[in-house]
């Protein structure tokens, strides 16, 4: 079998994403006829058929959504090494440039990263910074991520990991709430209020899970796995839910409610691929992130 290039490969991840040639063309900047060429030679090259034509678009075969995963490896490595190209020095003194991709939860990517990223760019104009917003563990090992904020301490060996600190969660409402409908102070009487609460458990959530259990009997105003609901359902008044306690201290119309009763911390991790230690853009990223997320933990 002649190994084919990852030319081919990346217009296979596109047809199979967009569900047609014109599609993907458009995805990648190519023309129809080059598509429909990379598909029929990838094919030819691995002797299976990836897709079914029909009227409707191309349907993924069997054998495609079996090699899907292993394209999206090579697209993770190809845009890797591009961004690790791109960050290396050119000597002591000169401009730190390049691209360096961070993942981080949603909430955390909208509220916390940009004044940090904002300090990083006035001292680092070159680098470029991909945000990956996402709830899910990207895998650094793959090189989904260059860099990523984790609410869990990293399993890998292989990955620099430093522990930055505790994010503490809590029980707030907004002030107009609390006049409408007055403050609990005991688990029961929260259990009266509106709630703000988690759709589905998970991973990311079963910590979290055992501690609501007396709020069963609650009557929620809102269920969502998104942390940002729940920020922009307790802004507006909806009711009492939980969200990071320095976030809330930086809006005054947001009170803490029964802080002595629950502070639910989240141990918080930065993690990087240890090849990439000797990456001067991503050194400076991860130095940046580090001190900047102790600042915001410490509350400065």
């Amino acid at each position: 079998m002649t190994e084919p290039n990852w030319d081919l490969y990346r217009s296979f991840l596109a047809v199979l994403r967009e569900g047609s040639l014109s599609g993907a063309a458009r995805a990648l900047g190519l023309t129809q006829p080059t598509i429909g060429r990379h598909v029929d030679a990838l094919e030819q090259a691995l002797g299976m058929s990836l897709f079914t034509r029909s009227q409707a678009g191309f349907i993924a075969t069997d054998a495609a959504h079996a090699l899907l995963p292993y394209a999206e490896t090579l697209e993770s490595a190809s845009s890797a090494l591009l961004r690790a190209a791109s960050g290396l020095g050119r000597g002591e003194n000169a401009q730190l440039k390049g691209s360096v991709r961070v993942t981080a939860s949603e909430v955390v990517s909208v509220e916390v990263l940009p004044p940090i990223l904002a300090r990083l760019r006035a001292t680092h104009p070159g680098i470029t910074i991909e945000l990956a917003v996402s709830n899910r563990i990207e895998n650094l090992l793959r090189r989904d991520a260059d860099i990523a904020v984790r609410m869990q301490r990293p399993e890998q060996d292989v990955l620099v990991a430093r522990r930055v600190g505790n994010i503490d969660l809590g029980f707030h409402a907004h002030r107009d709430y609390l006049e409408r409908h007055g403050t609990p102070a005991t688990w029961q009487e929260l259990a009266r209020h509106a709630l703000i609460g988690i759709d589905r458990e998970s991973a990311r959530t079963r910590n979290i899970m055992p501690l609501l259990s007396a709020l069963e009997g609650g009557s929620y105003a809102v269920r969502s796995d998104s942390d940002l609901v729940h920020l922009a359902s307790i802004r507006a008044g909806l009711g009492i839910g939980i969200c990071q306690v320095r976030l809330a201290e930086r809006d005054p119309s947001l009170v803490r409610v029964i802080p002595g009763l629950l502070t639910i911390p989240l141990e918080t991790w930065l993690a990087m691929h240890e090849n990439l230690r000797s990456n001067p853009a991503c050194s400076a990223v991860y130095t940046a992130l580090a001190a900047g997320l102790e600042d915001y933990i410490n509350g400065k």
